[in-house]
């Protein structure tokens, strides 16, 4: 389809506006543009037919089954985005004063108190934009508490093979060396390698639970009592709560500090650009370091974002938490759970898992035998996937797993929707044995076929020129 501004047309608009019924005022000339800016110039019907021709090339959760594992791509409740459009949320400015925005104060106290109580943490700062901003904050509070009390020797972070890829990335961007573990053959943290590089160096240990092939790590008391023992603290890489919301909490478990992806976990947008919301826990030893904001005070302490962060995203993880309520959110957790072993169960036999074993909110799929015998990969798959109107799984992570293909359900599909996934991943394994070409040059109804992700990764064309 051609951009927009390829279907500008010079004198063409949207709208017709009336005439001004206040005084005009010029603006000084130094603060004035020389030249009209670059916009399209495009009729109402061409604006509209455009808009609708793109989310027509879109695949999202509203159009199909979107089984991306470790990103939570599940259904997003309307009234969410119906409380945070209340007039009493989006008219309020970030500067007013506060006794106008009262009704803010208490929403932001209300979030605050219950995932507190999701997460058995003490205290908590809703200031980072998103997820990967939260780690940076999390990561942060540790490093401060250590430089506090004059540790600031402890200069290593651990991460498991297995971890998200940035958890390496955050850990590095707070000045840490990151030391790197090994896995178990059960895929779990393997407790031999953890002792052998704790020491007097150790700031921390980041890691999710469940972990990234979906298991729940049997020896995470142990784990984190090693870690403490070190002298060091241990992060939550809340990406995988949704798992366990309402059945197990991370400041039970040992953990000192998590953020949260509301996006995630909490029903609240994913994806786009944004706004996001990486709300950031702490125990309470780590709270005197929780950047300030300045909607809720002023002490000095130093900010991660301006104000609050993005409010409204906020809002709307607080209207879904209020909406299930204890027992909803439990619920909706062991849903997840259980969906991800039915489907799990029902495509076993065909594609075999990563980890025969009962599994958490998402599954690893191990298609390494499958690719030497018919040379269909798992990208070869996942790009087949999309022309039976499933958007693809994770591929190629976690690394510890060749050829892997990692789905996660979600608690918001139904039987119907796995038992027809299950079917399609069925076809598509007896495809490959008889027409393995047709599936390497999937998928074949889509816009776009195989982009060269590699030079759009590096070579990104980001403007637009005549």
């Amino acid at each position: 389809m051609k951009l927009i501004f390829e279907k500008s047309v010079p004198g063409r608009g949207t709208t017709m506006l009336g005439k001004c019924d206040v005084e005009a005022v010029a603006l000084p000339a130094e603060l004035c543009r020389q030249e009209a800016p670059a916009l399209p110039e495009i009729s109402e019907t061409d604006l509209s037919r455009h808009y609708t021709e793109l989310c027509q090339k879109v695949h999202g959760v509203n159009c199909g089954f979107y089984p991306l594992g470790s990103c939570t791509m599940k259904y997003n409740p309307r009234i969410d985005e119906e409380i945070a459009a209340l007039p009493g949320f989006t008219a309020v400015h970030p500067l007013a004063p506060k006794e106008t925005v009262e009704g803010c104060y208490e929403a932001l106290d209300t979030a605050k108190k219950y995932l507190c109580e999701v997460t058995g943490m003490d205290d908590m700062t809703f200031q980072p934009a998103a997820g990967a901003h939260g780690e940076f904050t999390g990561v942060l509070l540790i490093k401060q508490y250590h430089e506090s009390r004059g540790e600031s020797h402890r200069n290593k972070i651990i991460v498991p093979d297995s971890a998200h890829g940035t958890n390496p990335a955050t850990a590095a961007m707070c000045g840490y060396e990151i030391v790197n573990i090994p896995s178990a053959p059960n895929g779990c943290v393997d407790l031999e390698a953890l002792k052998a590089v704790l020491g007097n160096d150790t700031a921390g240990l980041m890691l999710t639970n469940p972990n990234t092939v979906g298991i729940f790590d049997e020896n995470i008391l142990e784990i984190t009592r090693l870690v403490h023992e070190a002298g060091g603290q241990c992060y939550y890489d809340g990406a995988n709560l949704n798992a366990v919301m309402g059945a197990v909490r991370p400041g039970d478990m040992g953990f000192d500090c998590i953020h949260m992806n509301l996006h995630k976990t909490f029903a609240t947008p994913h994806g786009g650009g944004g706004p996001g919301a990486g709300a950031v826990g702490c125990k309470g030893h780590l709270a005197a370091f929780l950047p300030s904001s300045a909607l809720m005070d002023n002490d000095g302490r130093l900010q991660v974002r301006s104000f609050a962060g993005n409010f409204l995203v906020v809002i709307k993880a607080l209207t879904y938490v209020m909406t299930l309520g204890a027992e909803g959110i439990k619920e909706a957790s062991a849903n997840a759970v259980l969906n991800a072993n039915y489907l799990m169960r029902k495509i076993q036999g065909t594609f075999e898992p990563a980890f025969d074993r009962i599994c958490m909110h998402e599954f690893v799929l191990d298609l390494s035998e499958f690719k030497k015998r018919t040379g269909v990969s798992a990208l070869d798959v996942a790009k087949s996937l999309i022309d039976h109107g499933m958007h693809p799984p994770t591929m190629y992570f976690p690394l510890i797993v060749h050829e892997a293909l990692m789905l996660e359900p979600t608690e918001t599909e139904s039987r119907e929707t796995l038992d027809w996934a299950a079917e399609i991943f069925r076809k598509l394994y007896a495809l490959a044995e008889t027409d393995p070409e047709y599936m390497h040059n999937a998928p074949h109804n889509a816009a776009i076929a195989r982009p060269d992700e590699v030079r759009a990764a590096r070579t990104p064309i980001l403007r637009y020129t005549k």
